[in-house]
């Protein structure tokens, strides 16, 4: 018989926050796989490494992070060729993803490729979003809001028009796009109903209000605004890895 392919959400980034289900397969799966960017540690490598035996084979998915999409295409259809071979095998294999894989998640990427010809299971993930409204203290919605995720490689008018449709937002993927958008909830006057969360639940987490904020933000950090009408939030302010 085939093999299982687990697509496994491990959180945001604390160990802790891994479930159980995701952490009892980590310990029975034979075979591991992972995406790893170029010249840098797999953060989700990092993430399970706590909830790991040994022992186990381990398939590290190679992928370029320039705009470009083939090469993350060729990534993957490498990486989903090799976990065939294992799943046809009838060993299972533990796709380890960030947060959750259907949320932004790079499992999403193997799903489409390994889906129609092995058993999937999809384990859910706190996603980063979650993550980053409980650093924040700052409810994503009450009563009837609504909630509008926007990445922030979009164009300015198009974020933008996506707010105004909102009550509250989250915009993520900041990194190179952080100061074009700061400068942009500036010019929409939205700049002080802002929330700056980065690394949500790591060690080196940092809370502020946006209009404190400079203007350099790591690829995992995240906006929240609201435009509603329920109470301010007081921001519980944290600069621990302040830049």
């Amino acid at each position: 018989m085939s093999g299982t392919l687990y697509g496994l959400g491990l959180g945001p980034g604390d160990p802790e926050l891994v479930t159980l289900k995701a952490a009892r397969i980590l310990r029975q799966a034979p075979v591991i796989a992972y995406p790893l960017a170029e010249g840098t540690p797999s953060f989700a490598r990092a993430i399970a490494a706590p909830h790991l035996p040994g022992g186990q084979s381990e398939i590290a998915i190679g992928l370029c992070m320039a705009d470009a999409r083939e090469p993350a295409r060729a990534a993957y259809d490498r990486a989903a060729f090799e976990i065939a071979a294992h799943l046809g095998a009838g060993r299972d294999v533990a796709a380890l993803c960030e947060g959750d894989p259907f949320f932004y998640g790079s499992f999403m990427y193997l799903f489409e490729r390994l889906a129609a010809d092995f058993a999937v299971e999809i384990v859910p993930g706190v996603s980063s979003l979650a993550a980053t409204a409980a650093a924040a203290r700052r409810p994503l919605a009450a009563r009837n809001d609504t909630v509008v995720v926007i990445p922030a490689p979009l164009p300015d008018a198009t974020i933008a028009a996506r707010i105004e449709g909102a009550t509250s937002f989250a915009i993520m993927k900041l990194g190179r796009h952080f100061a074009r958008v700061k400068a942009l909830l500036a010019e929409l006057r939205l700049i002080d109903a802002c929330i700056y969360v980065e690394r949500a639940s790591l060690p080196e987490e940092r809370i502020l209000p946006l209009a404190e904020t400079g203007n350099d933000a790591p690829y995992f950090a995240m906006i929240l605004g609201y435009r509603g009408a329920e109470p301010a939030m007081q921001v519980p302010r944290r600069k621990a890895a302040f830049a």
